[in-house]
């Protein structure tokens, strides 16, 4: 019988900025919620790498981890991720191991194949487009490397970095990532809140491939998933929208800060852009707290997740601080709700790959 108070929670926070804020406002944001996930008890809280988007704060993400670690004192902080074609591996190290020597047990690296930008914005970042994100599993040979022990006679080392005891996550959406972490005995972090179709067969994919490690005897994953948790099963609904805005603007290649919540989607999206935008956020959970526990306890089950991960992209502040405490107290408070495995219960996600 799964139980959610046997499962840790943690968050991942995109750092939205909101329609009418700023970029100041939506880090402020950040490190109250932070502060907030910490006395409810999360886990840890993740930030992600995201490049010429209008409505996420995130885009220096070692910065921001800083930001949100020096804010808080117990909560484990981390990428979730940093994009790795991005970024030279020695660099990564050298942040990651000043982040770590700073605060202390506490941070996480989280790692994406995707770059997390356009093709004109890549192109800003990288300087050129040679690389299609097949040579991820060489980078991150290389970013482990830097992260041993030095040895003697070894000419480039990370300083800070070398020898630091930083765990190692892998970010995926499908199957190549999650592969690629199970032969290597690291920990798989799936992208169920913007992949929800993807996120079971990576997740049996990693099962699959796993291989113990010294980070690892055996498999552990972490699902992430959108819930919006409200008063009522309505008003989630209502919030829900922002984020519907937000998928809406990606598609049609105009990204915007977060946009208030709306009483109807309708008129605002064609079929076509609705389904589109059903795709990626299909998977989300949304409602009010009996509805958010009865589908947070059948994803569970559905997933045999080691971790579950919340995000929410919630235009008001207040109401997004409400939606983590109320996940919050449900995870606590699980123990008397039995799993169920009902199909209206389960969000939207698929076997087929």
């Amino acid at each position: 019988m799964t139980k959610l108070a046997d499962i840790p929670f943690s968050v991942l926070d995109l750092s939205p900025i909101v329609a009418g804020g700023s970029v100041a406002l939506a880090l402020q944001n950040s490190l109250d919620l932070a502060r907030h996930a910490e006395r409810w008890g999360y886990r840890r809280y993740w930030v992600a790498e995201h490049h010429n988007m209008p409505g996420i704060a995130s885009a220096a993400t070692s910065v921001v981890i800083g930001h949100i670690a020096g804010g808080t004192s117990r909560i484990r902080v981390g990428s979730g991720g940093i994009m790795l074609a991005n970024h030279a591996p020695l660099m990564i190290a050298e942040q990651f191991g000043t982040l770590e020597s700073l605060y202390p047990g506490r941070i996480d690296l989280g790692l994406g194949r995707a770059p997390g930008t356009d093709q004109m914005t890549m192109r800003s970042i990288r300087r050129g487009l040679d690389s299609n994100g097949d040579d991820f599993p060489e980078l991150l040979e290389e970013l482990m490397a830097f992260l041993q022990p030095a040895v003697p006679g070894q000419r480039v080392r990370a300083v800070p970095g070398a020898g630091l005891d930083i765990p190692i996550w892998l970010l995926g959406s499908g199957g190549f990532s999650a592969q690629l972490a199970g032969r290597l005995g690291l920990p798989f972090a799936s992208a169920g809140h913007f992949s929800p179709a993807n996120m079971l067969p990576a997740l049996e994919a990693y099962r699959r491939s796993f291989r113990p490690s010294a980070a690892l005897a055996e498999p552990c994953a972490l699902v992430c998933v959108n819930v919006i948790c409200a008063e009522t099963d309505a008003e989630a609904l209502r919030l829900a929208t922002s984020h519907q805005q937000a998928s809406l603007s990606l598609i049609r290649g105009m990204p915007q800060p977060l946009k208030p919540p709306v009483d109807s989607m309708d008129g605002l999206w064609t079929a076509q852009e609705r389904a589109a935008v059903e795709s990626f956020t299909g998977g989300s959970i949304v409602g009010g707290p009996a509805t958010v526990r009865r589908k947070l306890t059948a994803l569970a089950a559905a997933t045999a997740a080691d971790e579950l991960m919340v995000h929410a992209f919630i235009h008001d502040h207040a109401a997004r601080l409400r939606s983590y405490e109320w996940v919050a107290e449900i995870a606590a408070d699980s123990a008397a709700t039995p799993p169920s495995r009902s199909a209206a219960d389960l969000p939207a996600f698929s076997m087929q790959s």
